[in-house]
């Protein structure tokens, strides 16, 4: 059972400092019938004299994501949406401007699945579709229900209302990938798929289609993911306590050597551990 409270870290973030000081940012803890299956609400409102670029390294999460952008002092209902945000593969960026409001839905790693059996969670990574090609029930007026409240308190209620009323479904492998890859993200000693399979009782090959089904993407995947995170936020961190140990690092997170770690993070990120750490601003 994950925690009550909403995580507190701001792993994924690049640059989180410059974020924050431009944006409100808050996390909710979603319904106890909920808590389960998601990592938390996110809630963002802002108002921006210039445009600003927010980039993240995305969790192998699904995210369901109510939003409105406008111009300062237009009217509540300009440009509003909601849409699946299917597990992002490389750098998201998002341009923010003028004012706007982002409700959005965190499900852990596999906890996606049970609020909508019907499709594969894979069948949505590296993709954004409009919430109605998932849940065509929906009613039209749901992305106001959410957005417009002016409390936090009741923007969550309207999202616990959403969510609850599409599930979940009873899904014990749903359950198994959540808990595998809990085991991923908290124990170091998972570095290799075969490792991760041996403690799942499973196949490689099983474990593969297990993640596909349940989580969206395959366990190596995952396993990458997160050493990136806390390559990220170690970089994050060197201005304060001095540049990591790179070489030592690598090795501690599994890598084969120091030159794959700094691929890896300048692929994504697009500058090297290094230069982020100086504080070069990201393309």
């Amino acid at each position: 059972m994950p925690s009550s409270a909403p995580r507190r870290d701001t792993r994924g973030i690049v640059d989180p400092a410059e974020l924050l000081s431009r944006v409100r940012f808050r996390r909710h803890t979603p319904a106890p019938e909920l808590r389960p299956y998601l990592e938390h609400y996110w809630l963002i409102d802002w108002e921006l004299p210039e445009p600003y670029a927010t980039h993240v390294v995305p969790h192998p999460s699904v995210n369901v994501v109510f939003q409105r952008y406008g111009a300062l002092g237009a009217p509540a209902e300009a440009d509003v949406s909601a849409e699946v945000s299917g597990i992002g593969l490389g750098l998201f960026t998002q341009k923010l401007a003028e004012s706007g409001r982002v409700c959005g839905v965190q499900f852990r790693p596999g906890g996606f699945r049970p609020f909508a059996p019907a499709w594969p969670v894979s069948a949505w990574t590296g993709r954004r579709v409009p919430l109605t090609d998932v849940f065509p029930d929906t009613g039209a007026d749901l992305p106001s229900a959410v957005l417009s409240p002016d409390t936090d308190h009741a923007r969550v209620a309207a999202l616990d209302a959403f969510l609850l009323a599409h599930g979940p479904a009873p899904d014990p492998a749903a359950d198994q990938a959540m808990e595998l890859v809990d085991l991923v993200r908290t124990d170091r000693m998972i570095r290799r798929v075969s490792r991760l399979a041996a403690a799942a009782g499973l196949s490689a090959r099983s474990l593969q289609r297990l993640f596909a089904t349940r989580v969206g993407v395959g366990p190596k995947w995952v396993i990458l993911r997160y050493r990136l995170h806390e390559a990220l936020e170690r970089a994050e961190a060197a201005g304060e306590a001095g540049a990591p140990d790179w070489a030592a690092l690598a090795a501690e997170l599994g890598y084969s050597d120091q030159a794959h770690l700094v691929r890896d993070f300048t692929a994504t990120i697009g500058v090297p551990p290094t230069a982020y750490a100086r504080g070069l601003s990201v393309p």
